[in-house]
């Protein structure tokens, strides 16, 4: 982190958003990355209409990722829970290195992404037809 914490404002009006990790997902990082010296970042992920997802198992090197929904739908995989689709107000918390894919996202998807650290390693994964689904607790 950096020696001296400081206050980070990242203002919606001529935001920038450029292309990430994924090239149907617009990106826009909120300063976080930069404020904490990498240890942390913060983005806003937009879907590019008319791009579908590319769905691929994969893992990310990292210790935290938090994901929450701000507008439209997503639906991911995953290794140990099978599939599940996140709207408004829905969140996930990805374990590290938890094998996943995204199956499908609505035109208008919006989220905001959590990681720790702001840069990290993302591998393809050879994955089986579908992800095992766990018993449901009784």
């Amino acid at each position: 982190m950096p020696d001296t914490p400081r206050t980070t404002v990242s203002l919606r009006e001529g935001a920038v958003w450029d292309q990430g990790l994924r090239g149907f997902f617009a990106y826009r990082d909120l300063g976080v990355r930069g404020a904490t010296g990498g240890a942390f970042g913060a983005h806003l992920i937009r879907a590019v209409p008319g791009e579908g997802a590319k769905p691929a198992w994969h893992t990310h090197a990292l210790g935290f990722q938090f994901v929450l929904v701000l507008k439209g739908e997503v639906t991911f995989e995953y290794e140990d829970i099978g599939t599940v689709t996140l709207r408004p107000g829905d969140s996930v918390l990805q374990p590290p290195m938890v094998r996943h894919r995204e199956v499908s996202h609505s035109d208008d998807l919006e989220l905001l992404e959590l990681t720790q650290p702001a840069e990290f390693t993302t591998a393809p994964s050879t994955a089986s037809e579908t992800a095992p689904v766990p018993e449901p607790p009784v």
